[in-house]
């Protein structure tokens, strides 16, 4: 799959290779195509850009054995979202993809109050004229995220191929994730891991929760460092949840330092004990690893903890 010149349609041709039971056409091309979101995937279905053995068909269609699927994917929109030179610590570039160390504190995408100061405005001044634009809209290729005020590394693709081949690893669960945290409390065991369903709270949309019959979370959990009333710990997420460190060790009760959302009681306690008031959620993505979706290399990159970060831990070592 390569990616087409701004304004040109590109066309794609897959087999279903096996009959998925109770299965919808829409469901099946999502999880080929977990980057591109199912709303738009259903979209193009009634559009008549996806046809199942050259006919139209509706995003109910049960996916079968021997079906061709022709998947015409539209020409991308121009963005509105305005460039800007905002600074980036790029750790490795090429032509198909870069890794950053996100600082804490920046957005990943503009939202209402912050239009035009996020790492989507940063990339689409470095990234000129190289842009993904799966699911119709020519943007810089947001594959994972981080929370505004986490730190780290993240990986961004710069064609569709790329951005394909990327998400297509996420969702497999194919790269790996480390995060560096800072919780409240002495965690026991010291090794464990934490396998609890996430989902939206159900009273405030802007809040996750582990609940009966939300998405499957995992996370494998080591302690690193004993602190002051604290623990310094290393995370492996073998999934990808919003807010899924800082929401998972909430649930075994040691919220991350710093975080008020979900840890307000925790941290002011932590506050009255030593003194210290960390600045934002002590979460760090430390180490990214996955396969180039060109060359097939599996890639590996560690990022530093930011000052703020080393701060808290150095204040929590003292006595």
């Amino acid at each position: 799959m390569t990616s087409p010149d701004a304004g040109t349609p590109r066309t794609e041709r897959l087999t279903i290779e096996a009959t998925v039971p109770r299965s919808r056409l829409d469901n099946y091309l999502h999880a080929r195509f977990p980057c591109v979101s199912r709303s738009t995937l259903q979209r193009l279905i009634r559009e008549g850009h996806v046809t199942v053995n050259g006919a139209p068909v509706k995003p109910t269609h049960p996916p079968r054995a021997g079906d061709e699927v022709r998947i015409t994917w539209p020409p991308p929109r121009p963005t509105e979202i305005v460039p800007r030179e905002i600074p980036l610590t790029v750790l490795y570039e090429d032509e198909q993809l870069l890794v950053l160390n996100k600082p804490p504190g920046l957005v990943v995408h503009p939202a209402a109050g912050n239009e035009d100061h996020t790492l989507v405005n940063a990339l689409l001044h470095h990234c000129a004229g190289r842009l993904s634009g799966v699911g119709g809209v020519i943007r810089p290729g947001i594959v994972h995220r981080l929370d505004q005020f986490t730190s780290g590394l993240m990986v961004v693709a710069k064609d569709d191929a790329t951005h394909m081949g990327l998400s297509y690893q996420f969702s497999r669960r194919q790269v790996e994730k480390l995060y560096h945290a800072v919780v409240c409390g002495g965690v026991e065991p010291p090794t464990g891991e934490i396998e609890a369903p996430i989902a939206r709270h159900p009273n405030h949309r802007k809040v996750m929760t582990v609940t009966e019959g939300g998405r499957p979370a995992h996370t494998s959990y080591r302690v690193m460092e004993r602190l002051r009333e604290a623990t310094l710990v290393e995370a492996r997420l073998h999934t990808g949840r919003t807010h899924q460190v800082r929401v998972h060790f909430k649930f075994i009760g040691f919220p991350l330092v710093g975080d008020l959302v979900y840890g307000r009681k925790q941290n002011a306690r932590l506050k009255e004990l030593t003194g210290v008031e960390a600045p934002r959620q002590m979460l760090h993505a430390r180490l990214l690893a996955f396969d180039h979706p060109r060359s097939g290399e599996r890639l590996s990159f560690e990022a530093p903890w930011p000052e703020d970060f080393a701060a808290v831990v150095r204040a929590l070592r003292s006595g």
